[in-house]
């Protein structure tokens, strides 16, 4: 009798490639990492001081109400498509299928550059997250000069980078381990940040001893970009564009995943619902916690949610709290750098990366592409170590992580639109319907737009200092990927190296997902 387990390689293999890694994760597992890769309790509260000190806390409120719907739009899309083609190379090997073959390859090159680069500068910065919110503990419990009206410890950029250093060397060991200890790992992941979210919200709702009022809350614009309110309130979406990104993380464990067509989609929807609500919880509550917005914004701790969970709790009471905001952030960390090498891994496969033959090797004892793990730790490092000698440079590059990653996305969407005609998409049993022509119109129009505003400078008049170093990068993610096409790579790279064995499925399997085991579920139309 076939199994799930047989179900899903064979499935694997009619894509075209082979089952080297072990599938442990399931429908709870890969729901528990989709929602800690996005880890809001996290990276909420590590970003949530630039929509506060650009469109104030009615522009953080609605930021992130209105981005989060969006994002639900933008990862509807992402599922349909990965649905069809559950591989570790996520919406990067879609590009196969959607593209005309004489065009696939400089397509799929682009794509899986901006998509890999992307996980590797969000994997990179929630660590140098991590790294300053540690040191803002340690900056809370210091002395306190009331004269000066700072505290007696303050971080150097040196001691942030070495710790995150140290933190990506961790991450990397523990992404090294076998796929059924990661499972049992990342179950807890969600659970914990969703306990964590709630408990927190309750905690400084109840520790506030003067809360603001609603229409203050709800109602309160600043400009505090100097671009007019409404341009800051539109720089105030970097904060969720930040946090709710990444979608197609979870794809990229779907060869360590059971029932993966049906569960890696079902598990990025249900992320997306579980983070836009949290997150938008979350922001209203520590709204509602802010006393002074100036001392907030301008806080010694430099991070505006730490302040606040210091003035709720005390010293004791904050540091409790924001260990909790630190720990879901680590797990987001190692989440982000999961997917982050199986990419990497998958990118190698393709011999997209110098020496594939090494990097895409599985190791044999833990059935995990340990190789691909430490280039990913090596060049995460690398770009961490920039922050070092430029704060500017580093945050650009961070910034540059949710538009290249929903530009990954955009393009294959666009992709499988322009070319609707030539090339017959294949669905999953995970499918848009009706809404799907809708819903990637709302997805494309809206990551163009808030991607450009992104870009901006979120301070005026724009000086060498404040400039938005992010439009920088960006122009050289496509010198560099398109150079290197150009000087050689179109030569040899044909895109995703698969067998011809898909073009063989017959027409009568409206999907490849088809031959996959599915006991109770049936093919899921998403509902808008």
């Amino acid at each position: 009798m076939a199994t799930p387990q047989d179900d899903d390689e064979r499935l694997l293999n009619q894509i075209g490639y082979n089952q080297d890694m072990s599938r442990h994760f399931n429908q709870w597992s890969i729901l528990s990492y989709a929602v800690s890769v996005l880890g809001v309790l996290g990276s909420q509260p590590a970003t949530f001081g630039v929509p506060l000190s650009l469109g104030g806390p009615a522009g953080a409120v609605w930021a992130w109400l209105i981005g989060s719907i969006m994002a639900s739009f933008t990862s509807a899309s992402v599922a349909e498509l990965v649905s069809a083609y559950p591989t570790a190379g996520g919406m990067y090997f879609v590009t196969k299928s959607v593209v005309p073959p004489e065009h696939a390859a400089v397509w799929a090159w682009v794509i899986g550059w901006l998509n890999l680069l992307g996980q590797a500068a969000g994997a990179a910065s929630v660590w140098y997250t991590v790294s300053q919110m540690i040191l803002a503990t340690a900056t809370m419990n210091s002395g306190y000069d009331v004269d000066a009206h700072t505290y007696t410890y303050t971080p150097t950029p040196l001691q942030i980078v070495l710790l995150a250093i140290i933190f990506l060397v961790l991450s990397g060991a523990v992404c090294s381990l076998t796929t059924q200890t990661l499972h049992r790992i990342e179950t807890w992941f969600g659970p914990i940040n969703v306990l964590g979210t709630v408990s927190i919200c309750i905690a400084l709702l109840a520790l506030t001893p003067n809360l603001r009022n609603a229409t203050w809350v709800f109602g309160h614009f600043t400009d505090g970009s100097g671009w007019g309110v409404g341009f800051s309130f539109l720089l105030s979406f970097l904060s969720v564009a930040w946090v709710m990104t990444d979608y197609d993380s979870t794809t990229h464990m779907s060869e360590e995943t059971h029932n993966a067509a049906i569960e890696g989609p079902k598990a990025i929807r249900w992320s997306v619902t579980i983070s836009g609500i949290l997150g938008w919880v979350l922001t209203v509550t520590m709204c509602f916690c802010i006393n002074d917005l100036d001392s907030i914004v301008g806080s010694p701790t430099g991070l505006p949610a730490a302040q606040i969970f210091l003035n709720a709790g005390g010293q004791v009471g904050g540091s409790v709290m924001w260990s909790w905001v630190i720990l879901v952030q680590t797990f987001t960390g190692l989440s982000a750098m999961l997917a982050l090498t199986r990419m990497a891994y998958a990118f190698s496969r393709d011999g997209a990366l110098p020496f594939p033959s090494f990097f895409s090797q599985v190791n044999p004892h833990t059935r995990t592409p340990v190789n691909a793990v430490w280039l990913c730790v090596f060049f995460c490092a690398s770009m961490v170590l920039i922050g070092i000698g430029s704060t500017q440079t580093i945050v650009a590059i961070f910034n540059i992580t949710a538009p290249a990653l929903d530009f990954s996305y955009t393009l294959v969407i666009l992709a499988r639109n322009i070319y609707a005609d030539r090339v017959k998409f294949r669905p999953g049993p995970y499918q848009l319907g009706a809404w799907q022509k809708s819903v990637n119109a709302i997805t494309i129009i809206w990551v163009s737009f808030i991607s450009v505003v992104l870009l901006f400078p979120t301070t005026r008049p724009v000086t060498g200092t404040n400039m938005n170093y992010a439009v920088a990068v960006g122009v050289f993610i496509g010198l560099f990927s398109l150079g290197w096409w150009f000087a050689g790579a179109k030569r040899s790279y044909i895109g995703p190296r698969t067998t011809a064995i898909l073009n063989e499925v017959s027409d009568e399997d409206e999907s490849p997902a088809n031959s996959i085991h599915v006991e109770e579920d049936p093919p899921l139309l998403i509902e808008i």
